[in-house]
């Protein structure tokens, strides 16, 4: 891989957090720039919280909690427990240094900073060598059609614990919402940009959908990682909402939701059976070990992602 090499990662959770961090392993400082999605975010005690452009910080800053992948390691909950004894609503496990974070964030959203200002702040402030940017500085929220009615992302995700069959996806506020100039140009101007093993469905398409994102992707030396193998999520719901959705669980199935879009296409060493079905797509499959165990197994599939280029 050359180096210095600009890479922009599309990310969201924690398959997108490992990702990134596999590039900012490899390369100079301030050459790795993550666009995050924000469509999960949503507002609690009166507090703005970004799971996903905090799972990317927390584990870009080494803060992460190796055993869950999001939160921060070895956080206490004394706040939330005392929250509880008061009789609030303690559904949502928020760690007492990850308050901090939400907290800061508020009150910067507050004074009138943008969410790419505060979480350039934060970032700043926890020692991120990398860029962390936010999709979009305007409030989009993923809303999930199920039997039990419409319900937000992290009412879905956290409270019913994913319990619910989703039938039809939508962005409130998608269509007013606008990609920030900096991602945009982050996008632009990368060397090469990775679409990272995220949700295809509600982490990436939040991201792709913004106007100008998806033709700036198609533009450049793109990458899309699958976050199926062997027809299972390496994290989360997405196997079940892919199929849910009408789509195939399989790293097939990903392929041809970003066909047209993408030059490569990475799946894991137990589906190099697809790869002839992925190439009629028009796409170019690398079959590479996928699965990111320890951070040396993210370095080195980052490693062999730049070789692409």
């Amino acid at each position: 891989m050359k180096e210095p090499m600009r890479v922009t990662v599309l990310a969201g959770g924690v398959g997108g957090a490992k990702m990134a961090h596999g590039f900012q392993q490899i390369l100079p400082a301030g050459e790795l720039t993550v666009v995050v999605n924000v469509a999960d975010d949503f507002e609690l005690f009166g507090l703005h919280i970004s799971p996903d452009l905090d799972t990317v910080m927390y584990t870009l800053a080494a803060l992460a909690s190796p055993v869950t992948g999001w939160g921060i390691q070895d956080d206490t909950h004394h706040a939330l427990q005392m929250l509880q004894k008061l009789g609030g609503d303690t559904w949502f496990g928020i760690g007492d240094a990850d308050l901090a974070t939400h907290l800061r964030r508020t009150q910067l959203l507050a004074d009138g900073c943008s969410l790419t200002d505060a979480t350039r702040s934060l970032a700043d402030s926890l020692g991120v060598p990398s860029h962390v940017l936010p999709a979009t500085d305007q409030r989009v929220a993923t809303m999930l059609q199920t039997d039990a009615g419409e319900l937000d992302f992290q009412t879905y995700f956290v409270r019913r614990g994913q319990r619910d069959e989703v039938r039809a996806v939508r962005f409130d506020g998608l269509e007013a919402a606008g990609a920030t100039p900096a991602a945009l140009a982050a996008i632009r101007e990368a060397d090469l940009v990775i679409i990272a093993p995220s949700n295809p469905i509600v982490s990436v398409r939040p991201i792709l959908e913004l106007p100008g994102v998806s033709a700036a992707v198609a533009s450049a030396k793109s990458v899309a990682v699958s976050p199926i193998v062997d027809g299972r999520a390496l994290k989360g719901p997405a196997d079940r909402m892919l199929t849910s959705l009408g789509y195939e669980s399989s790293a097939l199935g990903v392929a041809r939701l970003y066909a047209g879009l993408i030059e490569w296409f990475v799946i894991d060493e137990a589906d190099a059976g697809l790869a002839p079905r992925i190439e009629a797509l028009g796409i170019r499959v690398a079959v590479l070990p996928t699965m990111m165990h320890s951070d040396d197994d993210r370095a080195a599939l980052a490693r062999a992602i730049g070789d692409l280029a």
